[in-house]
């Protein structure tokens, strides 16, 4: 066996004893506490009473203590008994490396870190920081934290965590990772109170070893997980999340939180960064890979409860019916899923007919259904509808009356026979309700309190349908080709003979580097040009009025060199003679590799004011048609590429064609930083580039 064969065999056998040394981590049979006190305002006091219970071995560690909590305590870790599959390390920072090393050499699966003052704190804290990750490096130790709050096991009643009652959550399908303790927490309370439990809740803390693309698999290997919620703060990793994330949600739905939607701190420095927003290419991506996105903490949950309980398969445009018992919350749950994009067709005819016959006249029985008043043909009402080959999904309202509280069980019978999603959204006196939540929840139909809380529910739904549509339909994407490494200075011309390798047309030009030059591809050229400084130093040459547009004759061609001639370069007196184009729509199209996601490609309404429109759409390459498609729809200006006034139809497998070629560019070429066609003009048929910039990677 060669070396390099060696290498990847030991490497794979390390990944596996990783692997298997998270699952000692998340799943321990025994438990040390390094650091166990008697005092309980201390943490390591907290995390001890918490493990109480735990069915498993529980050791404690101090080196002065003999007895804590009535457990024997040992003075070092060393000195146990048995190898732990689980150290928890509730000791200052200063103490940890040794430990940490220590815990490596004995073959312990894992630590969890709660102490903090590492690289949060100070930068003496990132040092230390550095050491364990290079101990984790080094060995197949994986270590939870620093900085964590711990995690909550309640099938395994396995709780070290020093959450306040964190060992009286209750047993459920929903898995919680999160960068935040105090949002992880929040998460287990808010669905604990929604009366839905956590089979597992994870915080990451620093994350500096196990993160959320390594628990994401975990979980999705859980049989007692149903869905799981992933609460970020930031994404340093970003490409390994996605890979990750896009594995785990064919088989079972995930749900993130992403904080920071106004951060665009992140390549302040670049235009094509600053048009994307990082907060815009995390959600971007994490739909992509298959995930629903949610913007707080209580649509996590909410979204969690429902998704635990049912979950609607692939569709690509998931449709919904409501049935509502009053008009007024029956409208403001219609406002909801429409703004949403979610489509309510009408019934069919002999749905229509049946429906009627159960209600009295003048009322609305198209999509939505309104029953008036609730009735005692409510169930039946709803289960006609569910018979609706139309319809996927079924959302019902109703105030907490007394028909409606007695259908419980009629209204468990029709999601049984129907065979689609059915979600009851019920306000009343608590009283009233309580009697139905019980028969629902055995009978696996999700109750939500109001209006809002039900159309979320269809959100929900449905945008999980259609991302697991997205995913199924999506190919495996051919391998970069190995490509010579772009180097040198970029101008638009150059720019452009690159792009036109990929495909990327653009109109006939000439780069001039004088006068004389500029005058002869002037004269073969057809009228009117377009006269440009070629500078590579100039990215934004119309902010330097170095675009002179409309040149019909060699005066006005003497007076766009002479200003152009003024303006301050490294390439004094070079200019780009090139061909007007037709008009047509202007869009822009640009990709960066993005520190954290890779390579990353934008399309958005083009021109001057792309920056003032801030119309845009971001997706990680490598691209397919239908993510393409997507983006263009999800502009706000999208009707402008679809024949608005005088502008023409665009040819959106033309923008595809150029959206795909970028990101093909990026991932073969990494030294290329930022690429950026502005405009890019769109016609009925094809596409051409109008400008073009690269910026390279400094050799």
């Amino acid at each position: 066996m060669d070396a390099t064969a060696v290498g990847a065999a030991e490497s794979g056998a390390n990944e596996d004893a990783r692997r298997r040394n998270l699952s000692r981590l998340l799943k321990p049979k025994s438990i040390a506490v390094v650091g166990a006190s008697s005092d309980l305002t201390k943490a390591g006091s907290r995390i001890l009473k918490a493990l109480a219970a735990f069915p498993g071995r529980v050791f404690a560690v101090h080196p002065s203590e003999k007895r804590v909590q009535g457990i024997d305590c040992f003075p070092s870790i060393a000195a146990l008994p048995e190898v732990v599959d689980l150290a928890v390390m509730a000791i200052p920072a200063r103490y940890s490396v040794a430990v940490a090393q220590e815990a490596a050499v004995l073959g312990v699966g894992g630590l969890l870190t709660i102490s903090s003052g590492f690289a949060e704190a100070s930068a003496n804290g990132a040092s230390m920081q550095g050491l364990l990750a290079d101990i984790c490096r080094r060995s197949s130790l994986r270590l939870l934290g620093p900085n964590t709050a711990g995690f909550l096991d309640p099938q395994g009643n396995c709780f070290p965590t020093f959450m306040r009652r964190a060992e009286q959550m209750r047993k459920g399908r929903i898995g919680i990772v999160s960068q935040s303790g105090g949002v992880n927490g929040s998460l287990c309370f808010m669905i604990d109170r929604m009366g839905e439990g956590i089979s597992m809740a994870v915080g990451l803390g620093n994350a500096l070893d196990v993160g959320s693309a390594d628990v994401l698999p975990f979980l999705a290997d859980d049989p007692n997980t149903a869905v799981i919620v992933v609460a970020l703060e930031g994404v340093p990793q970003g490409r390994k999340l996605f890979d990750a994330m896009r594995a785990v949600t064919p088989r079972k739905p995930v749900i993130v939180l992403a904080a920071g939607r106004a951060d665009v701190r992140e390549f302040a420095m670049s235009h094509t960064g600053n048009l994307m927003g990082s907060h815009q290419r995390t959600v971007a991506a994490l739909a992509q890979a298959g995930a629903v996105v949610v913007d707080s903490i209580e649509s996590a949950a909410q979204a969690a409860c429902i998704l635990s309980c049912v979950r609607l398969g692939p569709r690509e445009n998931p449709t919904v019916a409501l049935v509502t018992g009053q008009a007024g919350p029956g409208m403001l749950i219609m406002s909801e899923l429409k703004s949403a994009g979610i489509a309510m067709p009408v019934l069919e005819e002999d749905t229509i007919r049946r429906v009627r016959s159960l209600l009295p006249p003048l009322t609305f029985v198209n999509n939505p259904v309104d029953t008036g008043l609730p009735l005692p043909a409510f169930p039946e009402i709803v289960g006609t509808v569910c018979t609706d080959p139309k319809i996927d999904m079924v959302l019902a309202f109703s105030l907490a009356e007394t028909v409606v509280i007695e259908s419980a069980s009629a209204l468990v019978s029709v999601n049984r026979n129907s065979g689609k999603p059915l979600i009851l959204g019920i306000l009343g006196a608590s009283d009233d309700i309580c009697d139905m939540v019980g028969i629902l929840h055995e009978g696996g139909v999700p109750l939500v309190p109001g209006p809002a809380a039900l159309a979320l529910a269809g959100v929900v739904l449905a945008a999980d349908s259609k991302a697991s549509w997205r995913v199924s339909q999506a190919k495996d994407p051919c391998p970069p080709r190995q490509q010579p490494r772009i180097v040198g200075d970029c101008d638009e011309y150059r720019a452009k003979s690159i792009l036109e390798q990929y495909g990327i047309q653009s109109p006939r030009r000439v780069l001039c580097h004088s006068r004389i030059e500029a005058l002869g591809a002037f004269g073969q050229m057809q009228k009117p040009v377009v006269v440009k400084i070629a500078a590579a130093d100039i990215a934004h040459k119309t902010d330097v009025g170095g675009v002179h547009l409309n040149i019909r004759n060699e005066q006005e061609l003497d007076a766009a060199l002479d200003a152009i001639a003024r303006i301050p370069s490294r390439s004094p007196g070079k200019v780009l003679v090139e061909e007007m184009a037709p008009a047509g729509v202007e869009l822009i199209v640009g990709g960066m590799q993005d520190s954290s996601w890779g390579p990353v490609v934008m399309i958005g309404l083009g021109g001057v004011l792309a920056e003032a429109l801030e119309d845009t759409a971001v997706r990680l390459a490598p691209l397919q048609k239908m993510d393409v498609e997507e983006m263009l729809n999800g502009l706000r200006g999208r009707k402008l590429l679809d024949g608005f006034r005088n502008l023409p139809a665009c040819d959106r497998a033309a923008i595809a064609s150029v959206a795909m070629s970028l990101g093909r560019l990026l991932m073969e070429h990494p030294e290329v930083l930022e690429v950026e066609i502005n405009p890019l003009r769109v016609y009925a048929t094809g596409a051409v580039a109008l400008d073009a910039v690269l910026r390279l990677q400094a050799d």
